[in-house]
């Protein structure tokens, strides 16, 4: 499947010049990365990777070193085919082709080491690098090599893979401090770059989330305001479909095939079309769309909530069939209340206080009373019988609910319309929080009673079913047949297409969410899957393919405001400085858009010495005071003929190519980079 993989050339004994960028990691995210930075980027890479056979995947005949080549290969290859190609020319009269323009760039050096030691790191020239990217999957040593670099490239620019938050804060104050010291008088803007911490799980669990739930809204957060990229279904004959503030991308789904191909960047005329312009948007009547559709201001985050609300109510305490004992039981004593009251003179309070003494078996026999008195008492004394079982079931079952309340719950009986998630890894840990803050009901399985979810599940009381996905019944236990969605986030491919097929084979037209890292594999899984179920929905989606991006962003002194997948590509959001940028500088907003590369969303109207450096942040204020949030300085109703200055910042949307060719050609025009 992987073809012919070219072999890289390898210089062990020459020294990488200075600029360069260092890789270091121990999974797909770095090797997504090392491909980013080499070939849409153009930067010199070395890529650092641990001997042997991947640990995650010892029966995987390729070792890290070849899963890296083999990457590498099916990249410069596809480069080649789509450099041959004819290019398009943009808004502003430059070549937007796709070809690879990096013919003059190394190949990847690739290193192998067990940990990023001192003499590792000098080895991969640190000293002389411009940006050092630690994704390993351990958060402990990541800190490790990142104190380690600090101490050996004051100056260095780090970006840091950290799935623990607050430690990820704590921990870049601190490197920035160190940078601090060791560089006196620093410019604030070049220091709030030095260290950036991310997380995958984080970028990535919203898109996961998202493909789970029909008609969802991809949200990214800009000054307080939220961006809602909404999915438009392809439109019915005679029907016309909204297209919102404006046309993000051209989907592959038509009206004719409404499942669409799924398509990648290696898709060719399949693939989704981003930031098409006027006329292609005209031209593609029929297709399904993603447009920018709303714009509102963003509340503060509250957290998870609890299936089944917070505390302890009746429904988890005691079971249905009790409940309606207990019902029963209580009609039954206001039935005899009210003969009592009917068939004798006394008041409905004397009445009622017999009637619970006779249930009681604690009021005298009715000697000599009339015979209407003395058959309520017999009738009660009866209904008195019941009582005593219906205690002591009550007891039992709140004591066995008290005795489980720190046990994991499982699915009750009549749920329906819920998602099931596969796996609660780092992963599938955050998609279980972003579906519980949209109160999406779900059921989890996993297979690992110590994962590292599992927590969270209890404490949010999510049913969950400890097993594994592959094993009959494991599925049937989840309610997959009155399921809404099922999303397999396990780590392992096969298995996920495993769980798929066999959760298809029970209810066929289930939709369903795949972690899948490898794109040939996932269109081969697509094209399977659609011609086998054609009116069920099938989405594909590679963890470390929506989150290189950010990575590699960020190693370019950067942030993205968020990343939106378009079936199996990606757009980004960024806030750029217009300054430095000949392609907007001087450029009216209409003359400044290029087809397939960027689009410019908003001004920034804020004077710059008032500027929040951090557009993703929310501004502060008191959310229960009487003050008013502070009022965004984003201008989003933009005139086209509208003429963008040197000190104009911007909200753009833009393809991984397009950003990448931003940020290049500023580097380049910086002096002493």
């Amino acid at each position: 499947m992987l073809g012919f993989v070219p072999p890289l050339p390898q210089q062990p004994g020459r020294p990488p010049s200075s600029g360069h960028m260092i890789v270091c990691g121990d999974d797909a995210l770095a090797r997504r990365l090392a491909v980013e930075l080499r070939f849409i980027y153009g930067e010199r890479v070395t890529l650092l990777l641990p001997p042997g056979r991947d640990a995650n995947n010892p029966e995987t005949p390729l070792t890290q070193r070849g899963r890296a080549a083999a990457l590498f290969g099916r990249m410069s290859a596809a480069m080649n085919r789509a450099g041959n190609g004819s290019g398009t020319t943009g808004g502003n009269g430059t070549t937007g082709g796709s070809g690879d323009t990096n013919a003059g760039v190394e190949a990847v050096r690739i290193m192998e080491a067990p940990e990023p030691s001192d003499d590792v790191l000098e080895e991969a020239g640190i000293d002389r690098a411009a940006a050092l990217a630690l994704v390993y999957d351990d958060d402990e040593r990541n800190i490790r090599a990142a104190l380690t670099a600090r101490r050996l490239n004051p100056r260095l620019r780090l970006v840091i893979r950290l799935y623990n938050r607050k430690l990820g804060q704590h921990l870049e104050e601190l490197l920035d401090q160190a940078a601090a010291v060791a560089m006196p008088g620093i410019d604030p803007a070049l220091l709030d770059a030095s260290t950036t911490v991310l997380s995958d799980a984080d970028t990535a669990a919203p898109a996961l989330a998202a493909t789970a739930l029909t008609g969802s809204s991809k949200i990214i957060q800009a000054e307080g305001l939220l961006l809602r990229a909404a999915e438009r279904p392809p439109p019915r004959p005679g029907e016309h479909a909204d297209p919102g503030l404006c046309t993000l991308a051209l989907l592959s789904s038509t009206t004719n095939d409404p499942a669409g191909a799924e398509g990648s960047d290696s898709s060719g005329d399949e693939a989704p079309q981003l930031l098409p312009d006027e006329r292609a948007v005209a031209d593609a009547t029929g297709r399904g769309t993603v447009v920018l559709e709303a714009i509102s201001r963003a509340d503060p985050a509250r957290p998870a909530t609890r299936m089944g609300g917070r505390g302890a109510p009746l429904a988890q305490i005691f079971s249905r069939r009790l409940r309606w004992s207990a019902l029963g039981f209580a009609l039954a004593a206001v039935a005899l209340v009210i003969a009592s009251l009917l068939t004798t003179e006394d008041t409905a309070l004397h009445s009622a206080y017999l009637t619970v003494l006779d249930l009681l078996g604690m009021n005298d026999p009715a000697e000599g009373a009339s015979p209407a008195r003395q058959i309520i008492q017999i009738l009660s004394g009866i209904a008195g019988l019941l009582l005593l079982p219906l205690l002591i079931a009550a007891v039992l079952e709140a004591f066995g609910t008290l005795r489980t309340a720190s046990s994991l719950r499982r699915p009750p009986r009549g749920l329906g319309g819920h998602v099931v998630l596969l796996g609660l890894g780092k992963i599938g840990t955050r998609v279980l929080v972003r579906l519980r803050e949209l109160d999406i009901p779900v059921v989890v399985v996993e297979e690992d009673p110590e994962a590292r979810g599992i927590p969270l599940a209890r404490s949010l009381h999510v049913p969950t079913v400890i097993g594994d996905v592959t094993q009959e019944g494991v599925l049937e236990a989840a309610k997959i047949y009155r399921a809404r969605a099922l999303l397999a986030l396990t780590s392992i491919d096969t298995t996920n297409l495993e769980a798929a097929l066999y959760a298809r084979s029970v209810k066929p037209d289930l939709r369903v969410a795949l972690r899948l890292y490898d794109d040939e594999f996932a269109t081969a899984v697509y094209r399977t899957l659609r011609t086998a179920h054609p009116q069920a929905l099938t989405r594909s989606r590679s963890v470390s393919h929506l989150a290189a991006p950010s990575f590699a962003v960020a190693m370019m002194g950067r942030q993205i405001l968020g990343a939106v997948p378009v079936e199996r590509k990606v757009m980004l959001f960024a806030a750029l400085e217009v300054a430095g940028h000949p392609q907007l500088e001087g450029h009216t907003v209409e003359q400044a858009f290029r087809a397939g590369a960027w689009r410019v969303l908003a001004i920034d109207a804020t004077p710059p010495a008032d500027r929040n450096p951090d557009l993703a942040a929310l501004p502060p204020f008191d959310p229960e005071g009487d003050t008013a949030p502070p009022p965004s300085g984003l201008v989003w109703d933009l005139h086209p003929g509208y003429v963008l200055r040197a000190q104009d910042r911007v909200v753009i949307a833009a393809t991984r190519r397009g950003l990448a060719e931003l940020l290049r050609r500023q580097r380049s025009a910086v002096p002493g980079r």
